[in-house]
C-alpha cells in the first residue's frame, strides 16, 4: 500500500484512478473539502493549509503530489484585467523543500505560467510538473477545454467525477471542475513514480 500525500486535493481529479493507495488529503476550504471526502469516503481528509502541513508530516509518505494555487502563474490574471499580482514563490519554496528533503517520490504540478519558470519544469499536456521522476509526455484527449457556457454536468461527464451533494457550497462550481486534473493524467503521472504500474498510452484512450 502506497502512502500518499495530496496537496491542494481540490475535489481529487488527480487522484481518482489511483489503486492501492492510502490517501491523506489536505484542503483549506471545508466546503471544497466535503465534496472532496464524499467522492473518497476512504481518504484521510485534513481541512487547513498544505504547506503547513506538508512540513510537519512529509516523512510519513512514499509519494507526494502538490497543486498550489495557479492563479498568479497563469497569463489569464491579464485576460481578466488584474494587474500587479506577482507570483505566489511559496510554490518555488515548496518544490525546493520537497528536493532537498523528502526522499520519496513527488510531484508539484500547476499550469504553464506567463514568465519564464524560475526552476525549469516538464511540460505534460497543458501542465507543466516539477517532480523527481520523468514524466514521458502525453496527450489525455480532454473534451472540454474552455468553459464556453459549458453546464456543470458536461464538465463533470468530462472529467468522469460525479457531485452529488455540493454539502452547502455556494460559489462559482465552474472554476473547481475546470482546475481538476483530468483523472487520466493523473493517473499517468502516478504511474510514472511507480513504473512497475505504468500502462501504455493506448490504456488512456
Amino acid at each position: 500500500m502506497i502512502k500518499v500525500l495530496n496537496l491542494y486535493a481540490g475535489i481529487g481529479g488527480n487522484r481518482k484512478l489511483w489503486e492501492d493507495v492510502e490517501v491523506t488529503a489536505v484542503e483549506i476550504d471545508e466546503s471544497i473539502a466535503a465534496i472532496y471526502q464524499e467522492l473518497y469516503p476512504d481518504d484521510n481528509v485534513v481541512i487547513g493549509d498544505a504547506q503547513e502541513y506538508l512540513v510537519k508530516n512529509y516523512k510519513r509518505f512514499d509519494f507526494i503530489w502538490s497543486s498550489p494555487v495557479c492563479r498568479s502563474h497563469s497569463r489569464t490574471i491579464f485576460w481578466n484585467h488584474v494587474k500587479k499580482i506577482y507570483p505566489d514563490l511559496g510554490l518555488y519554496e515548496e518544490i525546493l523543500f520537497l528536493k532537498h528533503h523528502f526522499y520519496g517520490k513527488w510531484v508539484v504540478e500547476n499550469v504553464k505560467p506567463y514568465y519564464e519558470p524560475l526552476i525549469k519544469p516538464q511540460e505534460v499536456d497543458r501542465h507543466v510538473f516539477w517532480a523527481n521522476f520523468a514524466i514521458p509526455n502525453i496527450k489525455i484527449g480532454e473534451t472540454v477545454r474552455n468553459d464556453g457556457g459549458q453546464g456543470i454536468r458536461v464538465k463533470m461527464k468530462d472529467r468522469g467525477i460525479i457531485v452529488t451533494d455540493w454539502k452547502g457550497f455556494n460559489g462559482d462550481k465552474r472554476p473547481i471542475l475546470k482546475n481538476c486534473v483530468y483523472p487520466k493524467l493523473g493517473l499517468h503521472v502516478f504511474d510514472a513514480a511507480f513504473k512497475e504500474r505504468q500502462r501504455g498510452v493506448n490504456d488512456y484512450a
